[in-house]
């Protein structure tokens, strides 16, 4: 029987801007490893297929109001691996800011440290600002950035694959270490890339890490038929979560790959209370301690409009905000715009909608009607499981971990235990067969 991915999505103190604030929230762990430590074996407890790190090569906008400072992440799954067995370590990496070289080592160093746990989080990077911190003037178009990107998958995807499985022998008796005949330059020369290879570390425990995408635009959407197997996505609604799913899983088929084997795991953030109108409350508290300054240029980003002189209160001014062309946050862009052409919110409900989760599925609810709802996009062709992003840590993962995931057992939708020890074993894929001499 099909059951659910569920991957828990770390973020400093939680996913709501102002989670810090919160007084279940505890932003004094925020620089502990054990504060991280201890949420992933509190979702390994619940067997959960993975925790995942996001990541960007620049500070964000305005650290004044919310934690938004980054952690690097391969320190940080590799302390994470140590204090776990089971659960997958997912970390985002860019391909427009790293060299694939360096990247595919840190990455085949994770999956062997963790036992075939790792998975690489595939971005762009769509923040300009981090152009500047590699000596560049501007930051890449969003179309030059995707070219780099495929052919940085695949000169990675090379590497990884440069050991054959057996070429690593150990053998004493004979005195060979390695079989050296099994191992491959790779010789890549393209647009954008020039290595030799072969990778000096050999090939891990899944074959490759799984590949993550994440992001909807027109680019990422074909990047993500040919090369994810793995898909984090925002969606407000089941209808534009069905489009989406129908539309990925076509692409993937005409790819020539099987779409059982693309996982669509959009994000949601569940605001849980023993009644619906508690759950509400909380996510009203929540929305309280947001603030406006912080709030305003978050929307400016996302829609390159700054409505920081408008009343809060007023609608938000639809004219102002541009259609058409190319947005450097071009999915997100498009999730914006159809809350405010779906609800016509006012300026303020719009920053307290955005504020729950960037653009992600906000909801909240009874334990029940979260697992209801969960179960109606599984059931319904709009997601193969979730990215579970607590409005605030630890409490609001553990609420979910206790009362939600126990339903969704019930109902036979996700597993008691795991049945596997890697990453791909979790999400039912195959190992990739390596190169052959």
């Amino acid at each position: 029987m099909r059951q659910l991915n569920l991957n828990l999505f770390i973020y400093p103190g939680g996913h709501h801007e102002a989670a810090w604030r919160h007084p279940g929230a505890e932003p004094h762990r925020v620089l502990d490893i054990t504060y991280y430590q201890q949420l992933a074996q509190r979702a390994e407890a619940a067997a959960f297929d993975a925790v995942f790190f996001a990541d960007g090569p620049s500070l964000p906008g305005n650290v004044r109001y919310a934690s938004r400072f980054r952690l690097e992440p391969f320190t940080w799954l590799s302390a994470i691996a140590a204090a776990t067995s089971r659960i997958g370590l997912i970390g985002t990496a860019s391909t427009t800011y790293m060299e694939p070289y360096n990247l595919a080592r840190l990455f085949a160093s994770l999956d062997h440290l963790s036992g075939g746990r790792a998975g690489w989080n595939i971005v762009t990077t769509g923040a300009p600002q981090a152009a500047a911190n590699f000596g560049l003037d501007e930051h890449p178009v969003h179309a030059r950035r995707y070219a780099r990107a495929h052919e940085f998958v695949e000169v990675v995807s090379a590497l990884w694959d440069s050991w054959e499985d057996d070429a690593l022998v150990v053998d004493p008796a004979s005195g060979v270490f390695a079989d050296d005949t099994k191992i491959h330059p790779i010789d890549h020369v393209g647009e954008s890339l020039r290595v030799r290879g072969p990778l000096n570390t050999p090939r891990t425990p899944q074959g490759r890490p799984v590949y993550v995408q994440a992001g909807s635009s027109p680019d990422g959407r074909a990047f993500a038929a040919r090369h994810a197997e793995a898909v984090f996505t925002a969606h407000q609604t089941l209808a534009d979560a069905q489009a989406f799913y129908a539309d990925l899983k076509r692409r993937v088929k005409d790819e020539g790959r099987d779409p059982d084997l693309v996982k669509v795991l959009p994000g949601i953030s569940p605001h849980i209370g023993s009644t619906e109108a508690e759950a509400r409350a909380l996510q009203r508290e929540l929305d309280e301690l947001t603030q406006p300054e912080y709030s305003l240029q978050q929307l400016h980003r996302l829609l390159g409009v700054d409505l920081s002189g408008h009343d809060l209160d007023g609608p938000v001014p639809r004219d102002l905000v541009p259609t058409g062309g190319r947005h450097d946050h071009g999915s997100r862009f498009e999730v914006v715009l159809g809350i405010i052409e779906r609800e016509r919110p006012t300026i303020r409900q719009l920053l307290h909608h955005l504020a729950g989760a960037r653009g992600h599925w906000v909801t909240a609810g009874t334990p029940e009607q979260i697992a209801g709802r969960i179960e109606q996009w599984f059931l319904g062709g709009a997601a193969d499981g979730f990215n579970v992003m607590p409005p605030y840590l630890t409490g609001g993962f553990d609420v979910f971990a206790d009362e939600v995931v126990p339903i969704l057992r019930r109902r036979g939708l996700f597993r008691t235990e795991y049945a596997g020890s890697t990453l791909r074993e979790h999400y039912g894929l195959p190992r990739p067969a390596g190169r052959s001499s």
